[in-house]
């Protein structure tokens, strides 16, 4: 593994990035690099640290993928101001665990909603091929409110397509959402299409966000669907680059509750008939 100082860390950025768009300020102390945008007048800071272990691994891969980050978050900033949003698509919500760190490296608060017990909803501005995690000290540069940022991130994943593969297993019927575009797992978050879902389900309807590149909605419509469905959600958290949970819910007139909690209330009513 290739050792580099923050010193040379920040003399690769000053090559890779344009020095006329940029001030470069290091902070040997905290070591930390802040880049200005001369044109926005706003910046970023970038923590060190954690930049030089990812380079310590990938080198010129772990540059790249820095530089390219620090552009197109610019580049978002430089349209907001040109152009304003003219659409609520740049602004997506991303569903992970609750044990996600919720502040950014810098130590500003990331933008979030509560969810379930095992899920909290993020907010990304999109940047293309990646998006990047909205924090409050964001907000001034977007002009947006927080509110306003969650209900731009509420119509955009019902805009998002919500077509799924089917499969059978033991009589159960199961349905993937797999668009590998980053917010798979967001679409639990789309009332509409579970609403959909449900009318067409016959059994109790089941969500799964196993990772980030899945959701899927089960009809179960015995018991054994219920095992099929715990070592499928297992599967997929196990294998999955950014896992969620492997909790699954039942869908039940609009709400999501965790099927664990379902066993026990049922088990209560059975005990109490008898």
């Amino acid at each position: 593994m290739k050792q580099i100082t923050s010193e040379q860390l920040v003399s690769l950025l000053k090559r890779q990035l344009n020095e006329q768009k940029f001030d470069f300020e290091f902070d040997k102390k905290h070591d930390k690099l802040r880049l200005n945008h001369k044109k926005i007048g706003k910046g970023m800071d970038l923590s060190l640290p954690g930049i030089l272990a990812k380079y310590s691994e990938k080198q010129e891969v772990a540059l790249n993928e820095v530089v390219y980050t620090i552009e197109q978050t610019f580049i978002a900033m430089e349209q907001e101001m040109e152009q304003g949003f003219q659409t609520a698509t740049q602004i997506f919500p991303v569903i992970r665990a609750t044990s996600y760190p919720q502040a950014s490296k810098e130590g500003h608060a990331f933008i979030t909603t509560e969810h379930t017990a095992e899920t909290r909803v993020f907010y990304a501005l999109d940047l293309g091929k990646t998006y990047r995690f909205i924090d409050e000290s964001m907000l001034e540069a977007l002009q947006l409110t927080v509110e306003q940022i969650r209900e731009m991130a509420r119509f955009s994943v019902k805009q998002l397509p919500t077509v799924y593969k089917k499969d059978e297993v033991a009589g159960n019927v199961f349905y993937f959402v797999n668009a590998n575009d980053g917010y798979d797992a967001s679409r639990i978050l789309n009332e509409g299409f579970l609403k959909d879902m449900r009318a067409q389900i016959e059994g109790d309807m089941t969500v799964s966000v196993p990772h980030q590149d899945v959701l899927i909605l089960g009809d179960i419509r015995n018991e054994t669907g219920y095992d099929v469905l715990a070592q499928m959600t297992m599967h997929f958290f196990t294998v999955g680059t950014v896992p969620i949970t492997s909790l699954s819910f039942i869908y039940e007139e609009g709400e999501l509750e965790p099927i664990f909690i379902l066993a026990k209330n049922r088990v209560k009513k059975e005990q109490e008939e008898q």
